[in-house]
């Protein structure tokens, strides 16, 4: 393994996610600052949760139910910073008229005002940031050994080099958190009650999902999982966001 293979995983792991921030977020400065505030905000997250897990790690046990209870504690720890999120974005939204503020500076720049589609992107803005905190924490910490002259293999994965396998989980993980993001948005907003179960389902039961790696061979299993659970995200997070977009588009033809 070179630079080159390192190169490769990092990109593995974060390449869809610099395509979406140069395609959609690099246009608005807005959105490039919910971008880093996310990515932040969800940094200090997980390093808080390290922090209080670090007492108990490592454990000592082969069993499973430690790593369960450490993945549903840090899991629920993170939908509750997520409702907390939303609360501050409403909060800044109509206590500080953010929509009156990015309108003005619009005007100033005539450029569009604030549409749904805007709403969506500050939304998918923040997910990104989720996303793209997670592979750093997870992921790209790790790769530096990937970079030297050899690569790694754990027993329980023999199939998969480790850090592809720590890639494709994150790459899946990035994308369930961008998108889960737009949909758990949209469901504090309008007070939908299966998008704001979704998510956090989606979010618990793709962790439980990594279990699967502490079995002899499970990667082989446990990764497909995964990647269905992504898929999930990104159908629901597209099927919501044309059904607003149908509707909207409805409204205003009607008036």
């Amino acid at each position: 393994m070179t630079v080159i293979a390192g190169i490769g995983y990092a990109l593995i792991a974060l390449g869809p996610s610099l395509s979406l921030f140069v395609s959609v977020v690099s246009q608005k400065p807005f959105l490039i600052l919910t971008v880093l505030s996310s990515t932040l905000l969800w940094l200090i997250s997980l390093i808080v949760l390290s922090g209080v897990w670090r007492a108990f790690l490592p454990l000592k046990t082969t069993a499973w139910w430690p790593y369960a209870i450490l993945i549903i504690t840090s899991i629920a720890f993170q939908e509750g910073l997520r409702l907390l999120f939303w609360k501050v974005y409403k909060y800044v939204e109509i206590m500080g008229r953010l929509e009156d503020i990015l309108d003005a500076f619009a005007d100033k720049v005539s450029k569009p005002r604030l549409f749904l589609t805007d709403k969506m992107q500050i939304a998918l803005a923040g997910g990104l940031g989720h996303g793209v905190a997670h592979a750093v924490f997870f992921c790209l910490s790790l790769l530096t050994p990937a970079f030297g002259r050899a690569t790694f293999f754990v027993d329980r994965c023999s199939q998969l080099p480790f850090f592809l396998v720590s890639a494709l989980i994150a790459l899946a993980f990035v994308t369930i958190h961008t998108f889960s993001m737009v949909i758990a948005f949209n469901g504090y907003a309008e007070g939908n009650k299966m998008d704001q179960i979704f998510v956090p389902v989606v979010h618990m039961v793709a962790g439980m999902v990594t279990l699967i790696n502490l079995a002899s061979g499970g990667c082989v299993i446990g990764i497909p999982l995964l990647y269905f659970f992504a898929m999930l995200t990104l159908m629901h997070c597209g099927k919501m966001v044309w059904r607003r977009l149908t509707e909207t588009r409805s409204r205003q033809s009607g008036s």
